[in-house]
This record gives structure tokens, sequence and C-alpha cells, in this order.
């Protein structure tokens, strides 16, 4: 006998989703995902000051929101040729930068940790065992004695006898696809609260030059706003907060990445595993024209071939609709430059 179940929406994601499955003695039998939130950026754009754009686009993610912005104020800038001067440079760079680091500790621990750590197992590990653990694999690491473990044990504890487990409710707790041991499982909690305390330091980072965040305000076409800010006490916050972000990243988050992987090897190999990695590239330098200049290049690899890094050729790169509410005045594939967005919703 099998069973159909919907889920709508998915929303720890950037973009709503829509999964349907059906279910048959247990098992997945077919499934079905549907992209269900559609923004309109490209349509709502259209007939607005070109010098104004990178302030709307931000909008389009409450989270990655510098990167849109940045984006669309250079597509500005190369479409009219200007060259930005090198403190505006360094200050979108270190905005950038700052974006950067928030969004990889953000979605780790905040986004996804949750799909790989049972919370409620963790109130049956021994806080001494997990300071030992800890110390194992981050032995840089602040807050790592038995103490430090058992107060948010303690803490978990009376979320869970109050039944209210805040941002942590809903989760398929003692599931067996949940392959950490409790004193991991404590660990990474901990280090979840942690990054939770650490997000909002270095959201931080992006006022200090970009006046707020989400949504800096400080970017316009030619450059930035705020080249008064560059003074001694500016900088010397910003870096502060950059090596408290630095510490965190080096002694916390990688190696609690590297401590929760070899639990779940298998999911490398579903659908086929990655295989090819293309980037644009990041961060220009001073001297030269991008991309060039990029600290982190542009190129792509195929294949898992760490050797060759092959040019990106931008003329190649084509929009396909097929499987999208959106339709073509012409059935084949379009260069974005002359894409078409032309919403066509037919039912899920």
């Amino acid at each position: 006998m099998s069973e159909r179940h919907v889920i709508d929406p998915i929303t720890r994601i950037e973009g709503h989703l829509r999964v349907e499955i059906e279910v048959e003695n247990g098992h997945v039998k077919d499934a079905w995902s549907s992209g269900t939130l559609w923004r309109g950026f490209e349509v709502f754009l259209k007939g607005r000051d070109p010098r104004d754009a990178w302030f709307i686009t931000q909008r389009v993610c409450g989270v990655c929101t510098e990167v849109h912005a940045l984006a669309s104020v250079k597509c500005v800038e190369d479409a009219i040729g200007i060259k930005i001067p090198d403190n505006a440079r360094l200050i979108r760079n270190l905005i950038h930068g700052a974006q950067y680091l928030h969004d990889h500790i953000v979605h780790f621990y905040h986004l996804h940790a949750l799909d790989w750590v049972d919370v409620v197992s963790a109130l049956k590990a021994d806080p001494k065992k997990t300071s030992e653990l800890a110390n194992s694999v981050n032995p840089n690491a602040p807050k790592s004695g038995p103490g430090d473990f058992k107060v948010t044990q303690d803490k978990l504890k009376k979320f869970v006898n109050a039944g209210q487990l805040g941002p942590l409710t809903n989760g398929y707790w003692g599931h067996p696809a949940y392959k950490l041991p409790p004193e991991a499982n404590l660990m990474a909690v901990s280090h979840y609260l942690d990054a939770l305390a650490l997000q909002s330091r270095v959201a931080r980072l992006h006022a200090i030059f970009g006046a707020k965040n989400p949504h800096i305000q400080t970017y316009l076409v030619g450059g930035v706003t705020c080249v008064n800010d560059l003074n001694a006490d500016r900088i010397g916050e910003f870096i502060g907060i950059l090596e408290e972000t630095k510490s965190f990243v080096d002694n916390v988050y990688i190696p609690d990445i590297l401590a929760v992987a070899p639990f779940y090897l298998e999911w490398a190999g579903i659908g086929g595993g990655l295989k090819n990695y293309l980037s644009y590239g990041m961060f220009p330098q001073k001297g030269g024209e991008e991309p060039g200049n990029l600290w982190f290049p542009r190129g792509y690899i195929k294949n898992r071939d760490l050797t060759q890094v092959y040019p990106v050729d931008v003329s190649k790169i084509e929009e396909e609709v097929t499987h999208s509410w959106y339709k073509y005045a012409k059935d084949a594939p379009l260069h974005p430059s002359v894409g078409e967005t032309d919403p066509w919703y037919t039912g899920i």
C-alpha cells in the first residue's frame, strides 16, 4: 500500500520548496520537488534608476544580503566603465569578507546542523566524556570543560521538560538516521549556541562599514559612502571582531565539521557526488583587471581533477526553463544577457 505525503513549504532553505513523496512499505518509491517562491526582481527593476539596483536587489534574501548588492553595483559599474578608488575596493572587500564568514557559520550551525545532530540525545551524554571529546577534536576551543557542557545540558533539559525547544523544535529527535553518539551531540549543541551568540557579533562587522545588517546602506555606483569611517577606532573594532571570528572558525567550526563528517560519509555519494566546481572569483586586489587580480581565482574544475583549472567562458552560460514556471518566446535556452523573465505558472 502506498501513501502520498506533502511537505509544503520547506522553509529552512533560501527559497521555499514543496516536496511530495510516495511511500510504499516504509520506503520512498517516488518523489517530486517544486520551487514555489518567485521573487520577481528581474521584473520590478525594469524602468528604475540603475543606481538604485544594488539597494533593491539585496532584499532578495535576508541571509546572503550583501552579495546581491555587490554583484548588482558591479554590473552597473561594468556597464558604464567605472573604476572605483582603492579605499572603496578595500571597504567592499572587508564587508564582503564579513558576509563570507557570517554565511558559513550560520549555514553550518543554524541551517544545516540539526539534520545531523540529535538535540535530545545530548541529554544522555556524560559531560566529562564530552569534554574529553571536545578537547581531542577542538583542543584550542574556549569553554570546553565538563562544567561548560553540564551548563548546556541543564539548559537543554529545561527546554525539553517545558516542552518548548524554541529554535530546536520539530526535529526528528531519536530517529535512527542520526548517527552521532550522545557526547558528540552535546558538543555540537553547545557550539550551536556559541555560534548563535557569535553570529550577532559577526553581523556587526557589516554594520561598522556598511551601516546595518542585514541589507547594508553604504554602497553606491562608483564606490562607497563610508570612507570617513576609515579611522583608528572603527578599524580597531573591525579587527577585534574579525580575530574573534577567525578563532571560532579555526578552533570550533572547522574541527566540528571534521568530527561530524566521518559519521555520514555515505552522503558524499548521493547523486553521484560533486565532480565539477565553478567559481567566478572574488576579492579584487590592487592593480590589474578582473579576473586576473582576484584573490579567489576564477575558473572551473572537471571530474574532480584538481591538476587543471579551466577558464570560464561566460558566453556559454544559458538559462534553461523547461522545468520552470517561465516561458521563452523562443523554445531554446538563452544567455542571461538576452534572457526573458516571463512567469508562466501552470499549477503544481
